[in-house]
């Protein structure tokens, strides 16, 4: 008896959820990921709070030369009466360095008690003026973090979710339950379940992430960042919506192709690497505009070079909408081909399929 073509798929979705939900291994691997974001969060926001300024001690003949760094907080400024009570305040470990009158041309320097105190130095150096023709707002260490942050969400949640399709693929094979859910649905109605349960709960999982992320900069007080990376976000969110059925299609089909699970890591590993390729990139080449302009319009990457380039403000209002189509295409192009291949393997037991005879059929 035939089952109608969506409540195949429903079924087959559910089916996918329900099995994931009942292991446990995917509840607390969850459950720590979530708490380990929400740590990161709190503690960077927490340490960034609690970071002090260098404490430096002075005396009237130089307070002059520092009271802008100390009226700006760069500096805690601490007055003495004579340069030996500065001098007796580093050693009691009460300021970090002493700024004493000095025969020099600069008129004074820095009393340490073992140690350079670099950051003082670093503050009180003469430097040249600098013009930025084309200032940015951004921190180039804060550029990195959430490229990185782009790159890790998509490529756990790909591979996880990813390797979890394969692994089921193939188990169904090995037991010949397949055949019995042949007699009842299409191999691309199996196919194009297996890929929507398993989508569900990555965009549950990103879900939970964006709400637990936004949880932990609000407590920290990081309220104007989140101000600032919420396009970037809904972006990433429409991308990863696309980018991961993408990748989701191609482990389905590739696992189609073995009959052991010992297989399944060797028939796999080259999506794996197109999703492993883009998390490489954007930590070595997050500051470089060509690189990422690529990567934003690559259907593997651009779900993550695409949301960090608008939150540099370097794409205009049209790029994304092109990635996004170039990137829909893909996603269906690659459904097509992917379930063909599917079709073609799933009842194919014993040694590894062809590649071209899974196509050709």
């Amino acid at each position: 008896m035939s089952i109608a073509a969506p409540q195949a798929v429903r079924l087959v979705a559910g089916r996918e959820i329900s099995m994931r939900l009942r292991s446990k291994a995917f509840l607390i691997s969850t459950g720590i990921l979530m708490l380990a974001i929400l740590a990161s969060i709190i503690a960077g926001g927490i340490l960034s709070a609690s970071a002090t300024a260098p404490k430096v001690a002075v005396v009237s003949e130089t307070s002059s030369a520092v009271s802008a760094l100390g009226s700006s907080g760069a500096l805690e400024l601490t007055t003495a009466t004579s340069v030996q009570d500065a001098e007796q305040l580093v050693r009691d470990g009460t300021v970090d360095a002493a700024v004493v009158p000095a025969s020099d041309p600069l008129g004074y320097e820095i009393v340490a008690l073992d140690a350079a105190p670099t950051a003082v130095v670093q503050l009180l150096s003469v430097a040249p003026t600098v013009q930025l023709l084309e200032p940015s707002d951004n921190d180039g260490f804060l550029t990195y973090l959430i490229g990185i942050a782009f790159g890790v969400v998509f490529f756990m949640s790909a591979v996880t979710f990813g390797s979890t399709i394969a692994q089921s693929v193939v188990e169904e094979k090995q037991t010949r339950v397949v055949e019995i859910l042949l007699s009842t649905i299409t191999a691309r109605q199996l196919m194009a379940g297996k890929v929507l349960g398993n989508s569900i709960l990555a965009f549950g999982q990103i879900a939970l992430i964006a709400v637990i992320s936004s949880l932990g900069l609000t407590i920290t007080g990081q309220s104007a960042l989140l101000g600032a990376l919420g396009a970037a976000i809904a972006w990433f969110v429409v991308f990863f919506v696309f980018g991961f059925v993408l990748i989701a299609a191609l482990y389905a089909a590739t696992a189609a192709l073995v009959s052991r699970q010992e297989d399944v890591g060797s028939v796999t590993s080259p999506v794996t690497m197109l999703v492993m390729i883009p998390y490489f990139l954007v930590i070595f080449f997050n500051s470089n505009e060509s690189v990422m302009a690529v990567m934003s319009y690559v259907p593997f990457s651009a779900p993550i070079g695409m949301p960090l380039r608008l939150f540099l403000g370097d794409a205009q209002w049209w790029e994304p909408l092109l990635s996004l189509v170039i990137l829909l295409a893909t996603t269906l192009l690659v459904i097509a081909i992917g379930s063909r291949i599917y079709a073609n393997s799933l009842l194919r037991t014993g040694t590894r399929v062809k590649l071209s005879e899974a196509l050709r059929g």
